[in-house]
């Protein structure tokens, strides 16, 4: 096949600078920090949701929760869906509306009286930016013949990197100058007017990539069964497989657990600077996109040590990294309990989740992708890895909010996070030796 013509690859480029947005505004910044200032209850951090008394963080990490099982569980299904019907247009166009305006609607939310908007738009918002990534990503084998598909794929990341970034340095201005814009009465506005942004931005660039792209092609082949189910015999056949593949599966597993531990710690550290070390909105904002910056290097250095160690050896090796960062994320809530400042230490911390964040996702997918039997069936190998991802990260948000309401304080999730960890690491040397083994019996 040849690479579709320049208009149409910029235009598929054009989605991930029109919904990064949402991961960084949304999900990392300003939402987070906001979303506790409002709720906190003269300190008490409490608040009614449907009748039942919440920590306000730890319903918020439930909202997510629930968002990532809808998404689990869809997935499947999408993924039929994109590889039989040949729809996919009309499936990105719908999840990309119901992402941004979610994102809009956050607008309404002015605090405890409207806390039903964030958790409804927080759930609906993060079904609507990965349901919508499924069909997006689905469209690069269409477009882009194997030899470019990292070029045009790398393209997509690099708008998606700078368009959040600009918007980002926009809302800076509403949040932190609003008396240019007459906001200065109303405390809540820039905040809220960054989300309304954040929902047009999304849709409106939208536009051009869903202008641009086919329609899609329907497959040649049809589902054995109703498309809904096929998707979960896919995975089926999947798992099936796993029993005769010792090292992937062995490898799933340890992914299974420490990426809980990762996308946990991602979305939850806007919240744990703002709750548990009082840090200003400003600073807090700042270091998020601090981390992101690094996180680029990060990946690159990542993929260096891969090629000189081995995967599994550089994977363990920041595994191990991930531990000590729970270790100095718990010591630094003890010295801010104690009424000491541990804004500089948040930094150091944050500068090294930034340089082991980007590597540790992109070496478990090639990881993965390398460990895969050569076969045609790659989507429905990596719709179970999706799922997988997304199961752990349930798992892993529902843990950190139910033991902060336990236990009164976000410190204690850390050490739940770094078990996590600890396990996945386990699991990795298993791996390794096991492949050690069979290296050594297939020499023999």
């Amino acid at each position: 096949m040849q690479t579709a013509s320049r208009k149409v690859i910029n235009g598929w480029a054009m989605y991930d600078w029109a919904n990064s947005v949402y991961s960084l505004v949304i999900t990392s910044t300003i939402f987070p920090a906001y979303y506790e200032s409002v709720t906190n209850n003269n300190g008490t951090n409490e608040v009614m949701f449907l009748g039942i008394k919440f920590i306000n963080s730890a319903l918020y990490n439930y909202a997510l929760g629930v968002a990532f099982l809808i998404v689990a569980i869809m997935s499947p299904v999408l993924s039929s869906i994109a590889d039989y019907k040949g729809n996919k247009k009309s499936f990105l166009r719908f999840f990309c509306f119901l992402g941004s305006l979610s994102c809009c609607l956050f607008f309404f939310f002015k605090g405890n009286d409207t806390l039903w908007i964030a958790i409804t738009c927080s759930i609906l918002g993060c079904v609507g930016f990965w349901s919508s990534l499924v069909f997006y990503n689905s469209y690069l084998p269409e477009i882009a013949a194997p030899g470019d598909r990292d070029r045009v794929s790398a393209k997509g990341f690099a708008l998606g990197y700078i368009g959040s970034v600009i918007l980002q340095l926009l809302c800076f201005v509403f949040v932190f100058k609003r008396e240019w814009f007459g906001m200065q009465n109303d405390a809540t506005m820039p905040a809220r007017f960054s989300f309304l942004l954040v929902g047009v931005w999304w849709f409106g660039f939208a536009q051009f990539t869903l202008f641009r792209m086919p329609k899609g092609t329907p497959a040649a082949f049809r589902p054995e069964k109703n498309i809904f189910v096929n998707g979960f015999i896919e995975l089926k056949k999947v798992f099936r497989q796993l029993k005769h593949l010792l090292i992937l599966k062995r490898f799933l597993l340890a992914f299974f657990f420490y990426n809980m531990g990762v996308q946990t710690i991602m979305l939850v550290a806007a919240l744990f600077g703002s709750k548990q070390l009082k840090l200003p909105t400003d600073k807090l904002i700042l270091t998020i996109l601090i981390i992101q910056i690094v996180a680029i290097g990060g990946a690159y250095l990542m993929a260096k040590m891969s090629e000189k160690f081995g995967n599994f050896q550089t994977l363990s090796v920041v595994v191990i990294i991930w531990i000590l960062v729970c270790i100095g994320a718990y010591q630094i809530a003890i010295l801010s309990d104690k009424g000491v400042d541990a804004e500089f230490y948040f930094y150091i911390l944050a500068a090294v989740v930034g340089l082991v964040m980007g590597g540790i996702q992109s070496l478990s997918r090639s990881t993965y992708s390398k460990l895969m039997p050569v076969t045609k069936d790659t989507t429905s190998f990596f719709s179970f890895y999706d799922v997988t991802e997304k199961i752990g990260i349930v798992i892993g948000m529902f843990s950190f909010g139910l033991i902060e309401e336990i236990t009164g304080s976000m410190k204690n999730s850390v050490l739940v996070v770094m078990l996590f960890f600890i396990i996945g690491l386990v699991l990795l040397y298993i791996t390794l030796a096991k492949e050690k083994q069979l290296r050594v019996l297939a020499k023999q």
